[in-house]
């Protein structure tokens, strides 16, 4: 696998898909007003609080083969999911931290190795989704030597700082050696050949961290493509911001990723999607620039893709 694929496939499904999910956007009768994967951080819900998402996670119609059969009738040529989001939650079974779904959940499966294994099936690339940085389940998850500590959406923080507010105590160092270098290690070495890792976030990653870990992917899998979200410049290909288009043709291999609506993460009453037609509009530009769309949907707590989004997608009808 070379980068030819990439440029050629054109249209990727990515997947979002965690304990936030249960809460579907909503937490103690007040709704997310941003992303849904961002609710941890948006009502700074303790670990105490959050890890009881996972006693009761149970996705009992989660298929893995139906995801890729529905990415593949759309015309989708590869599947990005998130192997673990800043939540620190992990949708494989981890050696490196019991915090995942088969060690932590009465679901009690790896989703992660189910979806490799329909992926090699149904002929799809497997791409995984990492945050590197940020990791609010960690007392020394990064984010929290940034210039402002809290995002531009009121006051959630890239870091957790409200069950370990000492910020000069911290040091991720400690969580990468600990946790983040060696779940990247799990996922490369575990699961077959990927045919990418998406980082995210990169924030204020130490050049060596995010060299040492690019230098790793290329280590177990040298075909394996990277994306510029690993940081400090590194990367095999640009991902732009999210919801963002690419603005003019580049020979280079560009990635937009897209939502569907207007979240990453499921939440239960943002029915704002996008029509066929405007899938197919941005699917287009993409296209005329030389770039990949990579489309987002969120699954929900039991596992199942929302129906308006496989609606939508089998409307695509293999473009």
């Amino acid at each position: 696998m070379n980068k030819k694929w990439f440029k050629e496939a054109g249209f990727g499904m990515m997947i979002h898909w965690g304990l936030y999910s249960l809460l579907g956007g909503e937490w103690q009768g007040k709704r997310m007003e941003y992303i849904g994967e961002w609710i941890m951080s948006g009502f700074r819900i303790p670990n105490k609080e959050y890890e009881k998402l996972a006693d009761v996670f149970n996705p009992i119609y989660f298929d893995a083969e139906e995801w890729v059969h529905t990415a593949k009738a759309a015309g989708m040529k590869y599947i990005v999911v998130t192997a673990k989001h800043h939540d620190g939650f992990a949708l494989f079974h981890s050696k490196a931290d019991k915090y995942n779904i088969v060690d932590a959940t009465p679901f009690g499966r790896d989703v992660i190795r189910e979806l490799a294994d329909a992926c090699a099936k149904n002929d799809m690339k497997l791409g995984l989704y990492y945050s590197q940085v940020i990791d609010w389940h960690e007392n020394h998850g990064g984010g929290y030597d940034m210039k402002f500590y809290h995002t531009n959406r009121g006051g959630m923080s890239w870091d957790n700082d409200w069950d370990f507010p000492d910020r000069d105590k911290k040091d991720y160092r400690i969580c990468y050696e600990k946790k983040i270098k060696p779940q990247v290690e799990e996922l490369l070495t575990n699961y077959g050949d990927l045919c990418l890792i998406w980082f995210d976030t990169p924030l204020d990653i130490p050049e060596q961290c995010s060299r040492e870990l690019f230098d790793m992917v290329k280590k177990y899998q040298p075909n394996c493509l990277v994306n510029s979200r690993i940081g400090n410049g590194m990367g095999d290909y640009r991902s732009c911001g999210d919801n963002k288009l690419p603005e003019e043709y580049s020979d280079e291999l560009v990635e937009a990723p897209v939502t569907l609506n207007h979240t990453w993460g499921y939440k239960a009453f943002d029915n704002d999607w996008k029509s066929p037609e405007k899938v197919r509009e941005i699917l287009c530009r993409c296209r005329s620039c030389g770039a990949n769309l990579l489309l987002n949907i969120g699954p929900d707590h039991l596992g199942r893709l929302p129906a308006p989004a496989v609606e939508i997608l089998n409307s695509l009808n293999g473009i």
